[in-house]
């Protein structure tokens, strides 16, 4: 028995992914059925199953495909879809990757909305360079929609709840049937010559014919000739009509139309109140160092003062006079020291000192008697003692 290869189940489902790539009538097919189980993700995907009878075949249109859809998928209805079947490697299934989708009984009219549509993005209608920028803050919004029903209650409640004072003039129109477009276009106009500051121009969801009136060449004209911004709001996110693309914005609904049309004055004034706080933080910051530095040239110029050089100076010779005069003190204590000495000295040398001791100072006619042999017996002497002087007379000389 001949072995057979093994392949793993991810190698298997891309052999089998390879073979749908390579058939040509799968890369370009269109499919006709029943919707069934349909889911609009967060994401903008819408996610079905087309089924006819007993067969089923699940399909997967992503968000950038899903804009282009008129109308808004659901069960039951009989559609035909445009797209190419290829194999989901992850699970090993295979679906229909739908790139259109139109309703059956209504191709006629779809084809003429894709013929308009290609036919004025041709002229350049649809063109960047033609968008108008939408105002900040504006004062006056305009709005062209029915009188009654969610959407201008919609754009009044989310416009007043982001700036209570904004002015808000409604246009009734009339937007499906017949009388429709002229009714959008007057309103366009009338608006315009009021001078609202931004537009809005729109209506709730349904079918394409209930949209037509947004397809037709006189609204579409009127919103390109506009020289007021306008904002598109027609239907749903799913819907699309050329009013959506030759407008200067398009909204997915009328509360986003608002929100596009009037800012929010609470983030102003927080904006305002960070800017107040970062310009008082600066400006102290600015005041504190023209403070520093005021402080240090003030500093500079009391140095470079003559009062403050006359000051030092005055200083200088109070300090040579406290040291002259310590100097002088210091000269004049030593001086005292050495004459307490000296005197000392002189006391202890004088013969008067000697006197207080039981010694006598002789003299005879004023001249000291040193020797026996000054006097004669007979003589007068003067004896001096430390408490007087004593008179005698000599009676008697022993020499040695």
């Amino acid at each position: 028995m001949t072995q057979k290869s093994i392949y793993s189940v991810a190698k298997l489902n891309a052999y089998i992914k390879n073979m749908f790539t390579q058939d040509i009538l799968l890369s370009d097919i269109c499919v006709s059925g029943e919707l069934s189980n349909v889911k609009y993700h967060s994401s903008g995907h819408i996610y079905f199953t087309l089924k006819e009878n007993d067969s089923a075949i699940k399909c997967v249109m992503f968000a950038s495909s899903a804009k282009t859809v008129s109308f808004r998928l659901a069960n039951g209805q009989a559609v035909v879809v445009s797209g190419r079947v290829a194999v989901y490697e992850r699970d090993g299934t295979y679906q229909i990757y739908v790139q259109s989708i139109r309703e059956e009984g209504l191709g006629a009219l779809y084809e003429r909305f894709l013929a308009m549509k290609q036919s004025m993005e041709e002229m350049g209608m649809f063109d960047a360079c033609y968008k108008q920028p939408i105002p900040h803050f504006i004062k006056r919004l305009g709005v062209v929609t029915a009188p009654t029903g969610a959407v201008i209650q919609d754009i009044i409640t989310v416009s007043k709840r982001r700036n209570p004072y904004i002015e808000i003039v409604l246009y009734p129109a009339i937007v499906q049937g017949e009388e429709a477009p002229e009714s959008i276009v007057n309103g366009i106009m009338a608006l315009e010559q009021l001078g609202v500051d931004t537009m809005i121009v729109g209506r709730g969801g349904g079918s394409i014919e209930d949209l037509w009136a947004f397809n037709d060449e006189r609204v579409v004209q009127a919103i390109f000739e506009c020289r007021t911004p306008v904002i598109s709001a027609v239907g749903h996110g799913t819907d699309s009509t050329i009013a959506d693309f030759v407008a200067d914005r398009y909204a997915a609904t009328p509360s986003e139309a608002a929100e596009l049309a009037v800012d929010d004055v609470r983030s102003l004034l927080q904006q305002l109140y960070l800017q107040k706080m970062r310009f008082n933080k600066g400006m102290q910051q600015k005041i504190v160092q023209h403070k520093l530095r005021s402080e240090a040239l003030r500093m500079q110029l009391e140095k470079a003062s003559p009062v403050t050089k006359l000051n030092e100076q005055k200083m200088n010779q109070l300090r040579m006079e406290e040291l002259l005069q310590n100097s002088m003190d210091r000269k004049l204590m030593l001086t005292r020291h050495r004459f307490t000495l000296l005197l000392e000295r002189f006391k202890a040398a004088s013969p008067l000192m000697k006197l207080g001791g039981g010694y006598g100072y002789i003299t005879k006619e004023d001249r000291p008697v040193k020797s026996a042999a000054d006097v004669l017996t007979g003589d007068d002497i003067l004896i001096r003692v430390s408490d007087g002087s004593i008179v005698a007379k000599v009676t008697k000389v022993n020499q040695e």
